[in-house]
């Protein structure tokens, strides 16, 4: 076990920020994991592919919110967060999700909730997706020049969400308005804010659902039980959120990414438009080259632990650089070498174990679609502006701020 907890850590910037993989091909040099300061937090960064898949099933990293507030404030002086009991539903709905707990309350939330969100489901949305889609793209044919984010990539995933989970169509506009704002949301009471609007309008739309059950995931989660137990009103709210956040931006940016890779590599955009067999693989290879979630959410050490050979301590914060995992020589050869063709899986693009991302299925399915779908309907497909012009957004998630293109049929 190497003493690397004596490493100067290093600060991730705006190079980072723009472009991470040199940085994470530098920092896998050094070794599997490296010691960084990211906005100003010193944590430990997992870049090496098997310490990720190792640190993210490790059960002595913990998804714990309070613990990990009361060690920040220790360290840095800062205000500590309010205890559960004080918060606003709307922070609770933040902080209290599956994303940030462990077993044994992961794992009954996990199990109650998969009785609703099923392969079955997730598949019976495919002709409507096809519809949300060819309507979408109805509105950019003639356009000549649009850009694909905004016509296609923002409001395809908030539809189909907002759908599966039953949100009226009249909401769903305001619904992706907060979710965008909760993403970009710099200050505390902005987020604070914004999470307390939409917990009071998730509450009501609950209470709906409860009154006036659909065919829609709220009314399953509604009804489902485990041997007499249930989601209570706190957890359907955070189960929710957690969906619609989840669902939406991840999405967004694993088809604007898949498409910009294919808009970079022409052939294979040509290999994929004259034999579709191998669309489910070019998905696979978009979640790989430069997938959505790039980083995961933060851990904190509950003992000292070894991670990659790597002496960590107790009360350590700990995040999985999955872009890099992913990057991996070791893993994966030639891995800067965008390849639909590349043969097998074992992509941490979703996460790995206990945390694996349930709504995987559903973001493959809607990028499978919507790249299809957008073959179908131009014969071409080429940037409309120069490669340095677009600019990436890289913390949790890593997408574009837009995707302009000309579309000709």
């Amino acid at each position: 076990m190497s003493e690397d907890t004596l490493q100067a850590p290093e600060e991730l910037g705006e190079d980072f920020l723009r472009d991470p993989y040199p940085v994470y091909a530098r920092l896998r040099e050094r070794g599997p994991v490296a010691r960084i300061l990211f906005n100003g937090m010193p944590m430990w960064l997992v870049v090496g592919y098997a310490a990720a898949r190792a640190a993210l099933a490790e059960p002595a990293l913990l998804k714990d919110p309070d613990r990990g507030a009361r060690v920040f404030a220790e360290r840095t002086g800062a205000e500590h967060m309010e205890a559960p009991a004080e918060r606003t539903l709307g922070e609770r709905m933040l902080v209290e999700h599956m994303l940030n707990m462990d077993p044994p309350d992961h794992t009954r939330l996990r199990k109650l909730v998969g009785k609703a969100f099923t392969v079955r489901r997730t598949q019976a949305l495919r002709p409507g997706i096809e519809r949300v889609v060819g309507r979408l793209l109805d509105d950019v044919t003639d356009q000549g020049e649009t850009d694909l984010l905004k016509a296609l990539a923002y409001p395809l995933p908030l539809t189909v969400i907002s759908d599966m989970i039953g949100v009226p169509e009249a909401d769903q506009a305001v619904f992706g308005a907060w979710s965008n704002a909760l993403t970009v949301a710099v200050r505390p009471e902005e987020m604070q804010q914004v999470a307390d609007e939409m917990a009071a309008y998730l509450v009501t739309l609950i209470a709906d659902k409860r009154a006036n059950p659909g065919d829609d995931l709220v009314s399953d989660l509604i009804k489902v039980r485990d041997a007499g137990d249930r989601l209570s009103e706190n957890e359907l709210v955070s189960m929710v959120f957690q969906l619609l956040v989840a669902g939406y931006e991840t999405t967004t940016h694993l088809i604007g990414n898949g498409v910009l890779a294919l808009l970079r590599h022409p052939e294979q955009l040509a290999a994929v438009r004259a034999d579709r067999s191998l669309l489910p693989g070019a998905v696979e290879e978009f979640c790989r080259y430069d997938n959505a979630l790039h980083l995961s959410t933060l851990s904190i050490t509950a003992e000292p632990v070894e991670i990659g050979g790597v002496a960590i301590p107790a009360d350590e914060f700990v995040v999985v650089a999955l872009g890099s995992a992913n990057h991996d020589p070791e893993r994966f050869p030639d891995p800067e070498r965008f390849d639909i063709r590349r043969e097998g899986g074992g992509h941490l693009a979703f996460g790995h174990g206990i945390h694996h991302c349930m709504g995987a299925p559903l973001a493959r399915l809607q990028t499978e679609i919507a790249v299809g779908v957008l073959l179908d309907r131009f014969s071409r497909i080429e940037p409309a502006v120069a490669p340095e012009e677009l600019r990436h957004e890289t913390s949790l998630t890593r997408g574009l701020e837009s995707l302009p293109v000309r579309l000709v049929r």
